[in-house]
């Protein structure tokens, strides 16, 4: 990376195996989301006898220390060795991950663990994965799968549908007693953020539109697009397309169909919303009738992997005489951590004038840690990232500290704070496209283009361990992309030939 250390891999913090919150055996059954239908009574609960592992979900950034990734890897190789050795064997296994984890000296973690997976049982067992749209699809991690599927919206409005596809597939394939599925597999030399290929809007819209057609086809069981992760730097970074069935030549042309399509498009992904730089949103803001007005403070989204920490969005914005008076345009900032911030507020109380320090712990390239004097306006314990949040009022600003980084998604998390964001003037919040209820509580909005770990302006960031060329890095093409389909070997059979 370059000296500015400005990509998220050299400067955000390492995430630690608790922050992972991981459950085990039966707490994955009884309280992770998909237990709706594969619970005793359902369909697909009564197919099998569904045993859990271990199952974990960290809210994005940053690296994952190898100590924490070995730590829980071995943990889930001791419990499924236990599991294989108390059945006798297993049949199947279904593999729920994202798909873009950074782990330290890992290129392919997804790979690597399930790599580890199958060490304990066997190569056989037929395995089912399910991802995230933004997850990357290594050639390696195609062979070791049996069934591999993703999301087909962004924002994600599909994710129990997919994992419910994930575990239908896998118990039809057991049904089935057939040999392992053949796997066509096309990586495409692009690489864009979410905020250029929701599928809110085209082309991404007409791209996945294309994805239920090609899995119609006979001898085919199912089609999935990935965009991959734009802000890590690592070889196996790029979109790619998998289409999986029993018929070799339909497998085939349905993936080179969808390659074509998404390659086809590559020049005309735009951002999902008006973009203009900070002070062009705010302005934009300020003179709109509609109300309220969001703006995504993009370039520190925590869950893209921002540190969520950055000050800059909200050093610039109390810099702004607009917001100086507390008769200002109202506004709700989302949000900076400050625990000693968090500290002073909690020991003054609701009501008091506080001067606090908070922020830029982790990220301080762009601004250092910002003070301010305002007044306590609420205090909420027991949020489960933040873990302590507090508003703070400053002129007609309403800031909102947290001891722990967290992403707010939801109106709950604004009036749970005593904060009413639909009366709100302006609402700004570190993320990037808008989630659903956000979407559906502005009246209008503006993706901020903004400094940080997850910048938008991908080009800023100094990526150099991708494949070239790479759109949107490379603008010119010597010649056409290679999109045939490569036919991945069942993961019983070595993998063999070149990796493009």
């Amino acid at each position: 990376m370059p000296s500015t250390r400005e990509n998220i891999i050299d400067f955000l913090y390492d995430v630690k195996s608790t922050a992972f919150h991981a459950k085990r055996d039966k707490e994955i059954l009884d309280k992770y989301p998909f237990n709706p239908f594969i619970r005793p009574g359902t369909s697909l609960g009564d197919a099998a006898d569904w045993q859990g592992a271990l199952i974990g979900h960290a809210l994005p950034g940053g690296i994952v220390t190898r100590g924490a990734f070995e730590e829980l890897a071995a943990e889930i190789i001791d419990r499924l060795t236990k599991i294989v050795a108390s059945a006798g064997q297993i049949q199947g296994l279904w593999y729920d991950i994202h798909g873009a984890m950074c782990v330290e000296g890992i290129d392919d973690v997804e790979f690597e663990l399930l790599r580890r997976i199958r060490e304990v049982i066997g190569p056989d067992v037929l395995v089912s994965a399910s991802m995230d749209l933004h997850g990357n699809v290594s050639r390696e991690l195609a062979h070791q799968t049996d069934l591999i599927t993703c999301y087909r919206t962004a924002p994600h409005v599909d994710v129990i549908e997919t994992r419910e596809r994930a575990c239908r597939n896998l118990v039809d394939l057991l049904a089935r007693g057939s040999k392992q599925p053949f796997k066509a597999w096309v990586p495409i030399p692009v690489l864009l953020p979410g905020e250029q290929t929701s599928t809110r809007v085209e082309p991404a819209l007409h791209i996945y539109d294309a994805v239920p057609k090609i899995e119609s086809l006979k001898g085919v069981i199912d089609a999935a697009i990935w965009v991959g992760y734009a802000w890590a730097d690592e070889p196996r970074n790029r979109a790619a397309i998998v289409v999986t069935g029993w018929d070799r030549t339909a497998v085939s042309s349905g993936a080179e169909s969808l390659a074509h399509t998404f390659w086809d498009a590559h020049q005309n992904f735009e951002f999902v919303a008006k973009t203009g730089s900070f002070g062009e949103c705010l302005d934009t803001a300020l003179s709109s009738s509609a109300h309220p007005y969001f703006i995504s403070d993009s370039g520190d989204n925590p869950t893209a992997g921002g540190s969520g920490d950055m000050t800059w969005g909200l050093t610039k914005l109390l810099a702004r005489p607009e917001f100086k008076q507390a008769s200002g345009p109202t506004v709700i900032y989302a949000s900076v951590p400050g625990p000693k911030a968090i500290q002073v507020a909690i020991e003054a109380g609701i009501g008091a004038t506080v001067t606090v320090t908070a922020g830029a712990e982790i990220d301080n390239i762009h601004a250092g840690p910002i003070t301010m004097t305002g007044r306590v306006h609420s205090i909420k314990h027991g949020d489960t990232h933040a873990r302590v949040e507090v508003v703070l009022q400053v002129g007609s600003v309403f800031a909102i500290l947290t001891e722990l980084r967290k992403p707010y998604h939801h109106e709950s998390d604004f009036t749970e704070l005593n904060i009413q964001p639909r009366s709100a003037d302006i609402v700004i919040v570190k993320i990037g496209y808008l989630e659903p209820e956000l979407y559906d509580m502005a009246a209008d909005w503006m993706l901020g283009l903004t400094p940080g770990g997850v910048d938008q302006k991908l080009e800023r960031l100094g990526h150099h361990r991708i494949r070239r060329p790479m759109w949107p890095f490379d603008k010119t093409f010597e010649k056409q992309p290679d999109l045939t389909a490569r036919i991945i070997s069942p993961s019983n059979e070595p993998l063999s030939g070149p990796d493009e």
